[in-house]
């Protein structure tokens, strides 16, 4: 999908300029019929930006509309507009019962359970219902759209449960609960926090329950939104965490004295692995004009290889550098997508279609499961090295201030440990599994929900993990004074300074780690890096 920059691929082909922006304010994003990116559908869910609807796309929208009607008043019967849905697809609905057959779909597939999931997630859920609803590929009526929006733009999140979704038809029950919402059904959270009926909800905020008509209960609830909403969050969260294990690492190689001659460019050129390439160069500038590394550089210097948690940093961010870019080439495929079943062809016919399941998501979101549980692992494996006296060429054991009777750091790396054997179980692929339904009319589904999941807990371990290397380098790096770290390492040892005390006698230790963890998923790292020497890549 290569395309200028400034322009958008809509779903029937064409390219359109900006589909889905930010203002130059940043507060809200025009949504047109063209794809969101993965930045507008963060700003929307996580930021709540505002969601402004292109009136040309509206016209699109409006048209599909008119031939769902003409297809409602024909006589034989067309899917998803005059029959049942499912197993249920060849039985003939009067007219008169349609809006209540759109209703009960709605009711039925509103079938979760457990605790409700974040509001990020259902906010990214609705965002990309909403931009398919948009393509004018779906036959819902503008009106509906606008009341969709309005439900966003004004904060009412609905209740949407942790468990109900196979991942095909798409997201079924989540995007139900959505929709349930919509018709002032269910439960919401409105803006202040709240948790309360949604028609109450709907009512404060000067809004009116939609009554579903022909085609529109489906159009709400197929599609794979819940699990893209998810990978898009994931990817963007990713970008940082791994410019982040490339800032712990080379801090690890130089509190451990390492030697930062293997990251060298024409060493990396001979594996010519663009995200290798790029932690490389990341390496070499976080720790450019080092002390602490120009003090055994040379030929005294004994040592003739680092670990492999070390030396082959840049191969292992690489690689999941590598698998991060791939899923966002799936992510950018599915948000330019209009899934629904039946779908409105751009030559007008309704046809059914499989474009629903959502195997193409969950392998990524699996893929990606994979590879933060093993960057997570290479970085506890350096946090380990630290504490170990015979590993960390002179430092004190544990990093403890008073040897035998502080204990330093020593719980810290079990509770690296932990998250990185959970994060292990969490890499075991939820698409590879597969249970029939609906009377084994849908017999083979993606998992992709579960997939999504579990990812959005690992990446959770991820950071938590990158912040006790952090926390741990930052120590093992004051303790080599009167060296000097790095501009890039020092800059980050001062920032974890700014908020959690050095060595010395030990600590109510939990909370300093927590401090940490914030910094990192706040982006604190990686600013306080990038402000000292540059852009990372």
């Amino acid at each position: 999908m290569d395309m200028h920059p400034g322009t958008t691929e809509t779903r029937d082909g064409t390219t359109t300029p900006g589909g889905g922006r930010l203002n130059g304010r940043g507060r809200s994003v025009l949504l047109g019929a063209g794809p969101l990116s993965i930045e507008d559908v963060v700003a929307i869910a996580r930021h709540g930006a505002r969601i402004d609807l292109d009136e040309a796309a509206l016209e699109g929208v409006a048209a599909s509309r008119r031939i769902v009607e003409a297809l409602a008043s024909d006589p034989e019967p067309h899917y998803g507009i005059s029959t049942g849905f499912g197993a249920l697809a060849t039985t003939f609905i009067d007219p008169d019962r349609r809006a209540q057959l759109q209703a009960s779909l709605v009711r039925s597939h509103a079938a979760g359970s457990g605790e409700p999931v974040e509001s990020e997630v259902v906010r990214s859920l609705m965002t990309l219902r909403l931009s398919t609803l948009m393509t004018g590929r779906t036959g819902v009526r503008v009106d509906t759209v606008r009341a969709y929006v309005a439900m966003l733009n004004a904060g009412i999140t609905p209740v949407v449960r942790e468990y109900g979704s196979l991942g095909c038809s798409g997201d079924l029950a989540p995007l139900a609960h959505a929709a349930l919402a919509l018709m002032g059904e269910g439960e919401v959270v409105d803006a202040a926090g709240v948790c309360r009926p949604a028609g109450e909800a709907l009512a404060a905020a000067g809004l009116t329950p939609v009554r579903l008509a022909e085609k529109e209960g489906l159009a709400l609830i197929n599609g794979t939104d819940g699990m893209l909403g998810m990978l898009a969050l994931a990817v963007h969260d990713l970008r940082t965490l791994l410019q982040t294990a490339d800032v712990a690492a080379a801090m690890s190689v130089e509190g451990l004295l390492g030697t930062d001659a293997v990251f060298a460019a024409d060493l990396q050129a001979l594996r010519p692995q663009a995200g290798q390439a790029d932690s490389a160069a990341n390496l070499r500038l976080m720790l450019d004009g080092s002390p602490i590394v120009a003090s055994h550089r040379g030929p005294e210097c004994t040592r003739v290889q680092d670990a492999y948690s070390l030396r082959c940093a840049p191969q292992v961010h690489g690689a999941a550098r590598d698998t991060v870019a791939h899923a966002e080439l799936v992510a950018g495929r599915e948000l330019a997508s209009a899934v629904d079943n039946p779908v409105l062809t751009v030559d007008g016919r309704v046809e059914s279609n499989g474009n629903f399941h959502g195997a193409p998501v969950a392998y990524v979101l699996d893929f990606l499961a994979i590879v933060v549980a093993d960057v997570a692992s290479m970085s506890e494996r350096r946090t380990d090295r630290f504490l170990d006296r015979s590993r960390s060429h002179g430092l004190p054991p544990f990093l403890a201030h008073e040897v035998g009777v502080d204990s330093g750091l020593m719980i810290a790396q079990y509770t690296a440990a932990g998250i990185v054997s959970e994060l292990k179980r969490l890499a075991h692929p939820a698409s590879v599994d597969s249970i029939p339904s609906s009377a084994m009319q849908e017999d083979h589904v993606s998992m992709g929900w579960a997939a999504a999941r579990k990812l959005r807990r690992a990446i959770d371990g991820l950071g938590r993990v990158l912040a006790i290397e952090v926390m741990t380098a930052a120590r093992g790096i004051e303790l080599r004074a009167p060296l000097r770290p790095g501009t890039g390492t020092g800059a980050v040892v001062r920032r974890v300074r700014a908020d959690v005390a050095g060595a010395g006698p030990d600590r109510f230790l939990s909370p300093e780690i927590e401090a940490v963890v914030a910094l990192v998923q706040a982006g604190a790292v990686v600013e306080a890096a990038t402000e000292a020497v540059g852009a990372l890549r």
